[in-house]
């Protein structure tokens, strides 16, 4: 049973202070209801003595009574805040940690660097299926680096280098950043990386990344391909795409760089340094392909403290199904057993009928995903069933599928002839594949099948014996407790499509079962 909640989540970064307020419902369903971020640049105030001026602290002090007020606004229930490396590291970090509590009433925890490397893997493992891998998380003055091996942590450390405290050592500040700067900085970071054995260990492993530096060069390199989906999280490219993009910025001055598409103004000034970060990451890690998470600290934080230590993942499977979980809590458009019942005939038919008919084996995946959730789009109007689906599940925040993935789910989904799934379709196309187009067809047609054998939504077929004959007739045997006139007519409504997809002719014949006795 989950309780009615709504909490506001405060990150105090080094380079960014963030919050977020998260609402959990009854049901379960959570989400983030607002959001809000301050470029404090923290560790550029720090004094030579390693202090934080007061000043600095009751500017500090005036963005969390602001924050405080948009939770106050929301009647959060609580209020949780968090500090990292900028204070963690300040010489003064006591007396600066009790002049913010004085002055906004917040108790403020400050994380050791194993607890962000902590939080910040427990926000990828509930938002992503990764196996193994290691998961990076660039600060503004510190540097998380974990090691996951079968979605467990098996090292994890943080060095005391960020984007903004790497910016700063070198000297990196409104000009171009000479590229003899870039391979000192490069070369000192490296021999730092080279303190722990056991990041050179692993080649060829993923790299998961989180934090602003992540989340600007996936922003820039969506917009430099014109990548048809403005998600960043999943989003994924190879190392060199990392070179050409600092080998682009570093060239150019903090004013240029804040006319580069995808960057935002207040981070031009330190992505080069935070990309020279990530760079001697990837090179140490050795790794593989770099993929965004768009999920950070203050998600882990909320995953630790405010949802059930039972839903830990401990598969990556588990992810996907959370993640439809929520949509449906979230969206409660249809009695579940509906959606239950058209998700089994559904898998039914796929089982019977896909070993002949060459599809990936993660068709099963989709078209079991999609089974869920194809009705989702009701919730904004009944008549545009279709179209509100596909957009919902194109823009929501949901995990445990890659981008392309997600897009055939939505096109299964929302899947009502092949000219309206092309037509959605136009403005994705970058992501597709040969032979998708006839995959979204096959599952979309097995989706529409399943769907009007239960268009009634009264569960009435308690069991469905599927035969292929020799005919190429689809028989559909149904033991049902009523009679099915409505399901056979929306069978027989749909067989001609169906047949142009399959090559099958789908009949239902129905043998009624005997009331049980009173």
């Amino acid at each position: 049973m989950y309780k009615k909640q709504i909490i506001g989540m405060i990150d105090i970064g080094s380079n960014t202070v963030r919050l977020a307020v998260y609402q959990i419902t009854e049901n379960g369903a959570f989400r983030v209801i607002d959001q809000g971020r301050w470029p404090a640049r923290l560790s550029q105030k720090l004094t030579a003595g390693g202090e934080l001026p007061r000043e600095s602290v009751d500017e500090l002090a005036e963005v969390l009574l602001h924050f405080k007020r948009i939770c106050r606004m929301h009647r959060t229930t609580r209020i949780k805040a968090v500090a990292t490396a900028a204070i963690r590291q300040a010489a003064n970090r006591e007396q600066a940690l009790a002049r913010l509590t004085e002055v906004t009433g917040l108790t403020i925890e400050l994380l050791s660097g194993e607890d962000e490397a902590r939080f910040g893997s427990l926000a990828m493992l509930r938002t992503m299926d990764v196996e193994d891998g290691f998961v990076v998380d660039i600060g503004g003055g510190s540097t998380e680096i974990t090691l996951l091996r079968d979605r467990k942590i098996v090292s994890s450390v943080s060095f005391p280098f960020g984007c903004v405290n790497t910016s700063r050592r070198f000297g990196m500040k409104d000009e171009p950043v000479p590229p003899a700067v870039m391979e000192r900085a490069v070369s000192e970071l490296a021999a730092q990386l080279r303190s722990e054995p056991w990041i050179r260990s692993h080649p060829g492993l993923p790299l998961i990344g989180l934090g602003g530096t992540l989340r600007s060069f996936a922003k820039i390199s969506q917009r430099s391909i014109d990548y048809p989906l403005s998600n960043l999280h999943g989003y994924e490219f190879p190392p060199l795409a990392l070179e050409n993009a600092l080998q682009t910025l570093a060239p150019l001055g903090v004013e240029k760089r804040r006319k580069v598409p995808g960057l935002s103004k207040d981070r031009a000034d330190v992505i080069v340094p935070g990309l020279l970060i990530l760079q001697a990451v990837v090179q140490a890690c050795q790794a593989s392909r770099v993929v965004v998470c768009g999920a950070g600290l203050r998600d882990g934080i909320f995953f630790d403290a405010c949802l059930p230590a039972e839903e830990v993942f401990l598969s990556s499977r588990q992810v996907l199904e959370d993640s439809i979980r929520n949509l449906s809590a979230l969206y409660p458009t249809v009695p579940q057993a509906h959606l239950e019942q058209v998700n089994r005939l559904a898998l039914s038919l796929y089982d019977s009928l896909a070993p002949e008919a060459s599809l990936p084996p993660s068709s099963r995946v989709l078209l079991d995903a999609a089974s869920r959730l194809f009705r989702i789009g009701s919730m904004i109007d009944v008549g545009d069933n279709a179209d509100h689906t596909f957009y919902i599940l194109m823009h929501a925040h949901w995990n445990g599928l890659g981008h392309r993935e997600m897009l055939l789910t939505a096109a299964i989904a929302s899947y009502k002839g092949p000219g309206a799934m092309r037509s959605r379709l136009v403005p994705y196309k970058a992501l597709l594949r040969e032979g998708d187009f006839e995959r979204i067809s096959k599952l979309g047609m097995l989706l529409q099948l399943a769907a009007a054998l239960d268009r009634s939504e009264s569960q009435g077929i308690a069991s469905l014996d599927i035969t292929v004959e020799r005919s190429r007739q689809l028989t559909l045997s149904a033991a049902a407790n009523h009679p099915l006139h409505v399901e056979m007519m929306e069978v027989e409504t749909l067989a001609k499509d169906f047949k142009k997809s399959w090559g099958l002719s789908p009949v239902l014949s129905v043998s009624t079962l005997a009331p049980p006795p009173r």
